[in-house]
């Protein structure tokens, strides 16, 4: 029988401990519950999935409480969505006390999502990681499979803290 998943906790990892441990490890301390997820991954109803080396995918519940004027769920939480799997993918690959964050998104929207449209899941696959500059795509689906959206990302890759410039 399985054990039920414990309430996800929501906060901050102090950063020595955040550093201290590689890209993947620490996402899969969120996926497990080990670490808090971030404060944001409430507030927007997302979580982790799955987790492995250069591909994240999340959950996420869209609701009434993102529409749009037009009654569709705003494009901004879709694209939040495919920014965090994306993002996580080249974070996945990150060495312990190395950084990144993203300098350019790209989002292409195929159909809306409504409060009925259910569950969505979003992966996120890393391209290419250098030293200094990754790359991610992504995808979103629907419960029954159908594309939401798709896109891209560019993330600047920072040194590890206390290395040489």
């Amino acid at each position: 029988m399985d054990q039920p998943n414990p309430p996800i906790e929501y906060g901050l990892v102090p950063r020595e401990e955040l550093t201290g441990v590689s890209g993947l490890d620490f996402l899969k301390g969120i996926r497990d519950r080990a670490y808090p997820a971030p404060p944001f991954a409430e507030a927007a109803d997302i979580r982790i999935a799955e987790v492995e080396s250069g591909r994240v995918v999340f959950q996420a519940e869209p609701s009434a409480r993102l529409y749009n004027p037009l009654g569709t769920v705003h494009g901004g939480w879709i694209s939040t969505l495919l920014d965090s799997a994306m993002s996580c993918s080249v974070h996945s690959m990150m060495k312990p006390g190395q950084a990144y964050t993203t300098v350019d998104l790209s989002v292409s929207f195929v159909r809306p999502v409504f409060e009925d449209t259910g569950t969505l899941r979003c992966e996120g696959t890393a391209i290419h990681v250098g030293e200094r500059i990754a790359t991610a795509q992504g995808r979103v689906w629907d419960r029954a499979g159908k594309l939401i959206a798709h896109g891209t990302v560019t993330c600047l890759v920072m040194r590890p803290l206390g290395a040489e410039s």
